[in-house]
Order: structure tokens, then sequence, then C-alpha cells
């Protein structure tokens, strides 16, 4: 959770209220995805809001291509369903170098960062926010 935009929840209050926010966004979207693997929940990703992406997978499964699976069906499926979007956003804590490498990978660039955007656990984090262009049809 170093990286996701809170703190790990200390109550179930918490937790529901994340959870309708994510159905919400869902029922807008229709692109959130909950991640398992052998029956257990191992992270989520989807578009939160038109159009930014978030992912969040347990440790336990960094680095086995599984976000890179996710993202790539993600970025897809937004593209085919929402036409006439032009962009998809991110925002990461630029400490998250495995985060901000996955997003590379697809395209997106750095457009800029900002100083204390968010606090998490009494900790001030800043965010870098990268953006991903609709590819032209025609090529580049």
């Amino acid at each position: 959770m170093r990286y996701w935009s809170h703190s790990a929840h200390d109550h179930l209050s918490k937790t529901e209220k994340t959870l309708n926010g994510m159905i919400a966004s869902s029922a807008e979207t229709g692109l959130e995805f909950v991640l398992e693997r052998n029956g257990e929940v191992i992270g989520k990703a989807g578009l939160w809001r038109i159009a930014e992406v978030g992912y969040i997978l347990h440790p336990e499964y960094w680095g086995q291509g599984l976000a890179r699976e996710a993202l790539e069906a993600i970025i897809s499926a937004t593209w085919e369903r929402f036409p006439d979007l032009n962009e998809i956003t991110a925002e990461i804590d630029p400490r998250n170098s495995a985060s901000a490498r996955l997003l590379t990978h697809f395209g997106f660039k750095l457009t800029h960062s900002a100083r204390a955007t968010i606090q998490i656990n009494g900790e001030w984090c800043d965010s870098d926010y990268y953006t991903l262009l609709r590819p032209d049809p025609d090529g580049p």
C-alpha cells in the first residue's frame, strides 16, 4: 500500500466506502477488474473515472507480468469502449519506479510532477502525471 492513494483501511466502513466508489466508477466506465489467481483476490485494475487508469497488486505477485497483462486489457478496452476519448491518464508516486516502467512500456509520457499532493499516514507524497494518447489509426 506504500504507493496507493490511501493507507490500509483500519475499519470496515472505509473498505465499504472504497468499494462503493469502485462500483460507481465501474458503472460509469465498465472497466474495473478484480485480479485473481487460484481463486484468491490478488489485486485490481481499472479505469477510474474517465479516463485515469489505476492498478494495485499484492507484492507476492510483482514481477510476473500480471499488472502488464491487466493494463494491456484496460487500455485496449478503453480505446474500444470510448471511441471519442483522446487520452488516458495515470498518477503515480514518483518513488514507484516499477509503475513508471510499466506506464512507459505502454507509451505513457510523463507530463508533469507536483509536490506534496497527498498525505498518507502523516507523510506528504509527491505525484507524477502521465498521459497516453490514442494511437493514430493510420500509423505514425
